[in-house]
């Protein structure tokens, strides 16, 4: 079986959208599934829909082992794109070849060819999805680096390459479109650029021009991206009639807000090709939304379903105390502290549940729970605070959530590995062969405390780590009952099980 390429493609008398030849338009830094099931995906659609005529250079910025660039150059940039869940409660699957890539650049071994690319006139576009970690400022980096260990550092090298070569032309900067998970991710990435420009006392027409000449838009992305489907990969191939070895796969739902001007509509035309991108003047309110709805409701849900029996998101939604559970979590506690249009929000929450129910995502609860602490704190304790401020009364459901939290927590032993924890031996397991063991991972503070405090009562163990400001950035004894009732709670779900206790407050 042939290896896809343009070549394959034609002897297979393909007749799907392509793009073998345009001008690069885009510098994109990062490889990752995230970025070409996502980034990539609007792109091609935008070049098929809307004649956006444009390809894309990506550059692999983290690795010096060259091997990820060179997968993607083998296959001149193409590669399969299956998304697949739900839609309107039905099956979907969708298959796309993605041909917007011309080429991949490792920047440890292809630097020179990396700075050339700032002599291009039509380059215009800069994205990125570095990790929460990637945009970070370490003042160890040089300008003579090659390239510069940070990745706010190495785009600074090509920024100034950039000035350098048309830094006199109007019009010559860049739109960059961060995508890193941390707030305010596009201002946070032109902070560091303008502290290496200080640093590197690369002179103030070089800032002016930066600021002037470059447009630094923080954006929210929301796909899940699942990657390359390993125990289906063959199977896949043969369906194809080509082997691919990037194949990324991902959910149908998207979104991408980005917070910028309105003449951006100009240049980027998702509106015309009917993509699912937000412009606004303020991303923060969307941000909350995903954060509070998609990732509070997980994290409110998931403890005390792995304590119940069930081991992956989609169970949940068919388990009807779970599922009643979270439907009172959602609009009856999180939905109403939010600010945006009710509609638009119900309209969200929908789609988070159509979302967790995709048959096609096997996402495993435990993978979670992983630092469940830092989690709860920045996406259950808003929503209950605002519930608080609102009502002067506790939300019963994001109460109990911090309930179902210690007990998932409580009674393990510290191990080098993690917290190893006891399943109940009433939790009957959605697989057969599931261990009656877990492990718990989390900053070692943590896990330090709950191997402390394994063997304290309800009550100790409740006041203890609700005093442990270091956790919540807060005293949580502070909030009116709070103390009072997830001591009561948990009292009440250590003998009976999690699923009572839902089953108690439903």
């Amino acid at each position: 079986m042939k290896t896809l390429s343009y070549q394959t493609l034609q002897e297979l008398s393909y007749d799907g959208y392509l793009l073998k030849d345009a001008p690069e338009r885009i510098l994109q830094f990062g490889e990752g599934n995230f970025l070409r099931a996502f980034v990539d995906d609007f792109i091609d659609r935008m070049n098929e829909h809307a004649n956006f005529q444009s390809k894309v250079v990506v550059c692999q910025p983290g690795s010096p082992n060259p091997a990820g660039a060179d997968r993607i150059n083998a296959q001149e940039g193409l590669y399969t794109l299956l998304l697949r869940g739900q839609e309107d409660g039905a099956p979907v699957q969708k298959k796309r070849i993605i041909s917007c890539i011309s080429r991949c650049l490792n920047l440890y071994r292809d630097f020179d060819e990396f700075l050339a690319c700032a002599k291009n006139p039509d380059l215009r576009f800069i994205t990125c999805n570095t990790t929460e970690a990637g945009i970070v400022y370490d003042p160890a980096c040089q300008l003579a680096d090659r390239p510069a260990a940070s990745y706010p550092g190495k785009l600074t090298q090509f920024l100034y390459r950039r000035f350098q070569e048309l830094g006199s032309t109007p019009g010559k900067g860049f739109i960059i479109l961060a995508c890193e998970l941390i707030d305010d991710n596009g201002l946070e990435l032109e902070r560091c650029i303008l502290r290496y420009a200080e640093q590197w006392k690369l002179g103030s027409a070089f800032t002016d021009w930066l600021k002037q000449e470059n447009l630094f838009c923080s954006t929210l992305v929301d796909r899940i991206v699942t990657g390359y489907p390993r125990s289906e990969a063959d199977s896949l191939c043969d369906s194809f009639g080509y082997r691919d070895n990037l194949i990324d796969t991902g959910e149908p739902f998207a979104i991408w807000v980005i917070e910028g001007p309105q003449w951006l509509k100009q240049e980027l035309p998702f509106e015309q090709a009917g993509l699912p991108v937000l412009l606004c003047n303020d991303h923060h309110p969307y941000k909350q939304r995903k954060v509070r709805i998609l990732n509070g409701a997980h994290t409110s849900m998931v403890p005390g379903a792995y304590l119940a029996g069930l081991d992956i998101v989609r169970d949940c939604m068919h388990d009807p105390t779970v599922s009643r559970f979270l439907d009172k979590t959602i609009y009856d506690e999180i939905l109403p502290t939010l600010t945006l249009p009710r509609q638009e929000l119900l309209d969200f929450a929908a789609s988070v549940k159509e979302r967790f129910a995709n048959p096609f995502i096997d996402h495993a609860l435990l993978s979670i729970c992983l630092n469940c602490t830092s989690k709860w704190r920045a996406r259950v304790l808003p929503s209950l605070k605002a519930y608080v401020q609102q009502n002067s009364a506790l939300p019963p459901c994001l109460t109990a959530s911090f309930a179902f939290y210690l007990a998932f927590y409580y009674g393990g032993k510290l191990t080098p590995d993690g917290l190893l924890c006891e399943r109940p031996a009433g939790a009957k397991a959605s697989a057969p062969d599931t261990p009656s063991t877990y492990l718990i991972k989390d900053d070692q503070a943590v896990l330090d405390f709950f191997d402390a405090h394994s063997a304290d009562d309800a009550a100790v163990l409740v006041h203890c780590i609700c005093t442990t400001t270091a956790f919540w950035d807060e005293d949580l004894t502070t909030i009116p009952g709070f103390e009072k009732e997830v001591t009561r709670l948990l009292t009440f779900l250590l003998p009976n099980g999690t699923r009572a206790a839902m089953e108690m407050l439903l």
